[in-house]
């Protein structure tokens, strides 16, 4: 069994509402999630033992869903601190809890962190949580992550990464927002619309972008090696890392 056909059929029967929403309003996000899910596959390939995943912001689990379909070695912890979008997750991976195979944390992203031992942590991934944080806070989210993963583990980020050229940038965010405007407003979801224009000013402000070159670099000073950004497409792109062995 593939993945592309694991990570689609679980979804059909699990949280399907939730991705079609998602779809619609940002395709690309979706597909983030599964390109998230297909690198620790990737990296499950290379390795025996039961492998541990420290999820960071697992929202409603779509991601979540992703990387559970990688490999069936995985034993994740999803930590978020929205207890709303987490109780989704909750009820739609229940069999993977009741499994032994996921373990929910509401709290912080950084608490957790924090309170995590020193290269105890096998692979910690993400997708579109990063890029919701402010820049010293993110800048000490990568730290604690370079400082839990294992010699040898795996750092993997789908997210937006805004280019460096702010003017393709801003004409890619002008495309996006039009994307919206046409979704929903045929759906007649003008709150859901009001509500992602809210939430793309937050992203875009000065004291929230992530820029590429600032996110490689700043990997790069934490200690992370093999760094590499792919699947761009628009903002979007996946960025993996390593701590060194």
């Amino acid at each position: 069994m593939t993945i592309q056909h694991s990570f689609d059929s679980m979804f059909s029967g699990i949280i399907g509402q939730e991705y079609d929403m998602l779809r619609l309003i940002c395709p690309l996000a979706a597909e983030m999630s599964h390109l998230v899910g297909q690198r620790v596959g990737e990296y499950c390939t290379q390795k025996h033992d039961d492998l541990s995943v420290l999820e960071l912001g697992g929202g409603t689990g779509i991601t979540t869903l992703a990387i559970l379909a990688a490999n069936e070695r995985l034993k994740i912890t999803s930590v978020d601190n929205a207890e709303t979008m987490q109780s989704q997750a909750r009820k739609s991976l229940q069999q993977w809890q009741q499994e032994g195979r996921l373990e929910f944390v509401l709290a912080d992203v950084l608490h957790t962190l924090k309170n995590t031992e020193e290269n105890s942590v096998d692979i910690v991934a993400s997708a579109y949580t990063l890029h919701n944080f402010e820049h010293s806070y993110r800048e000490e989210v990568i730290h604690q992550v370079h400082r839990v993963l294992k010699p040898g583990g795996l750092f993997v980020n789908g997210d937006r990464y805004g280019l460096d050229d702010v003017d393709a940038h801003t004409r890619l965010i002008q495309h996006e927002v039009q994307g919206y405007f046409s979704v929903l407003t045929e759906l007649k979801r003008l709150d859901l619309l009001e509500h992602w224009i809210i939430h793309l000013f937050s992203d875009e402000s000065e004291n929230h972008v992530m820029r590429e070159s600032v996110a490689l670099a700043q990997l790069q000073s934490y200690g992370f090696e093999s760094i590499r950004l792919d699947h761009r497409n628009q903002v979007n792109a996946r960025v993996t890392a390593f701590k060194s062995l």
